[in-house]
């Protein structure tokens, strides 16, 4: 089961997260959160894994009408995208698939939604270049 949409760039993390934050802003998602894990992990564990930033993005009108049409699906929102550290000067950009709240709930109410969230995320994560 395929569950997250996922490209690959040469950049390093810090300027992949960047340009990440500012695709999302062009495909109409503000971002929520932003999570530091390996900051969290290092000073909660002092373990260290690769640097890696979780961003919490959301598109309001898109977030009403999917708990509008299935209040339970706010378990999954916001939106996160993953821009993790691949090694060898990679980053890998990672998100959620929305098509996958549809095969979760089975409610097809949902279909719209995330039709139009994976369209705007996909173009996001596209429109970064190497």
């Amino acid at each position: 089961m395929v569950y997250t949409l996922t490209r690959e760039v040469r950049r390093d993390v810090a300027e992949t997260v960047a340009m990440m934050r500012e695709a999302l802003a062009a495909s109409g998602f503000g971002v929520l959160t932003e999570i530091d894990l390996q900051a969290t992990l290092k000073a909660k564990l002092d373990v260290d894994v690769p640097a890696q930033v979780i961003l919490g993005a959301c598109r309001p009108n898109l977030a009403h009408a999917a708990i509008v049409a299935e209040p339970s699906i706010a378990v999954f929102l916001p939106c996160n995208v993953v821009v993790r550290d691949a090694g060898g000067g990679r980053t890998i950009i990672e998100a959620m698939d929305p098509g996958f709240m549809i095969e979760v709930t089975g409610n097809p109410d949902l279909g719209a939604v995330g039709s139009d969230a994976r369209l705007r995320i996909e173009a996001a994560m596209a429109s970064l270049r190497d």
